[in-house]
């Protein structure tokens, strides 16, 4: 992200918006979906907002402007206020990123609208402000379905699993980091994470961003 402030000053603003979006959308849909399940502790927490400011970590927004990798603010949640504490943590986990993932969809959707009825100069200047939206949505929708602790993957596996293989997933918390720092760090040109997620993005995005807007 650094180096594209250097080399484009204005993607790097669209990208920055469309990473607040993205992380907004993720939160929010953590403690929407807490609170809808019985817990108030994120509205208590003043979690359940739209307000990016309320869902920015310091130090993970910091990472994201200077290495292009960070995170948003942790929703907490209080499972014992759950009637389903497994299950209802599970649905709380994926809420996340299946809100990215529906906001890009949409997003695609509405690209291939207008291609259809031949809208043709307000998809080139649509594009500019969707396609970021679409394209981080997805990187984080797929990044956080990894089931690595302390993504939300890890915590959905958590609640699916049955119940004599729970504390064997859950003892797998304390390797969360170092497996997140083996996958980041790269081997040659490209880190493991890379290798793992860039041919599920790449599909994605083909079919949700038609050729004609991407150009």
């Amino acid at each position: 992200m650094l180096q594209l402030l250097l080399s484009s000053p204005s993607a790097f603003v669209l990208y920055t918006l469309a990473l607040l979006i993205a992380i907004t959308i993720h939160e929010f849909s953590h403690a929407f979906v807490a609170d809808y399940l019985g817990d108030p502790t994120p509205r208590i927490q003043g979690r359940i907002s739209l307000n990016p400011l309320v869902h920015l970590d310091t130090v993970g927004t910091l990472f994201l402007v200077l290495v292009g990798f960070g995170w948003g603010k942790p929703v907490m949640f209080d499972p014992f206020n759950l009637k389903n504490p497994r299950k209802d943590s599970a649905l709380i986990a994926l809420a996340g990123p299946v809100s990215n993932i529906i906001l890009a969809v949409t997003l695609g959707i509405i690209l291939r609208i207008m291609i259809l009825l031949n809208y043709t100069a307000l998809v080139s200047i649509l594009s500019l402000f969707i396609t970021p939206i679409i394209y981080l949505n997805i990187i984080l929708a797929v990044f956080n379905l990894l089931p690595i602790y302390p993504l939300d993957g890890f915590n959905f596996v958590a609640g699916i699993i049955p119940e004599d293989k729970y504390r064997e997933w859950i003892e797998l918390k304390r390797y969360g980091f170092v497996f997140l720092i083996m996958l980041i760090i790269p081997f040659g040109k490209y880190s493991l994470l890379d290798i793992i997620m860039r041919p599920i993005i790449n599909i994605t995005i083909s079919w949700l961003i038609p050729s004609f807007a991407s150009l």
